[in-house]
């Protein structure tokens, strides 16, 4: 975690607890495990910035914080209290272990948890996304995408799939459909995907119902991507 005004590192740890928690649960303190802190130690620090770091160092990902207060240190354990939000999604901890870890992710990678973490999946895809500098902008990789419908069996994993399709694993491509418009207006015309080819389109259909597919499916042909269903 760092003071983003000053530029200068708080604490640095290997776990967190309390951060990562279901809304509502809100412990009263941030525990930073097998933790060093700095040797300046403020009481109180106002733009807080905890990074999501790889094993070079690198930042994969980062959540503004705001306000924290110093709340002790034990050997290997630095407690601070938390004013700003924290995020929403518990099973996000252990994806961030996944990304941080440093072995490239893999095509599909995402489809080997549970349902119940595909939001959280999609969560860090677009935390990282934005943390990394890419932005909602750029163009997407591929000029066809290809979808399995008989794997999108929620929202989430649809977003999932698509950031996949379009910008390989671990892309991003929209979390909804505000993002999606986002994603492909910022994208030069001529740079955009020209398809998506989605296989079983009616397991799709069938799982996400046909008012969502219509909605998908309409933002993206008002930007020249044709659906191609099969």
């Amino acid at each position: 975690m760092v003071d983003e005004s000053r530029a200068i590192v708080l604490v640095e740890a290997e776990e967190l607890e309390g951060f990562f928690a279901s809304p509502g649960d809100d412990a009263p303190e941030v525990v930073f495990r097998r933790a060093k802190l700095s040797d300046e130690r403020p009481r109180q620090v106002e733009d807080a910035v905890l990074e999501i770091v790889n094993g070079r160092r690198d930042k994969v990902g980062e959540y503004l914080v705001g306000r924290v207060i110093f709340g002790g240190f034990h050997p290997k354990r630095v407690a601070f209290r938390f004013f700003g939000d924290r995020c929403e999604f518990p099973e996000a901890a252990a994806i961030w272990r996944r990304w941080a870890s440093g072995p490239p992710l893999r095509a599909g990678e995402w489809l080997r948890l549970p349902v119940r973490h595909h939001p959280a999946w999609l969560h860090v895809v677009q935390n990282s996304w934005f943390a990394t500098g890419h932005g909602s902008g750029g163009c997407a990789d591929a000029e066809m995408m290809t979808l399995n419908g008989a794997s999108v069996v929620t929202k989430a994993g649809f977003y999932c799939a698509l950031g996949e399709a379009a910008r390989g694993p671990g892309g991003y491509f929209g979390s909804n459909l505000d993002a999606l418009v986002d994603c492909l207006r910022s994208a030069p015309a001529g740079k955009r995907p020209a398809t998506l080819l989605w296989n079983d389109f009616f397991s799709s259909e069938e799982a996400l119902g046909a008012e969502f597919l219509d909605a998908v499916t309409a933002v993206l042909e008002e930007f020249g991507v044709i659906v191609e269903a099969r």
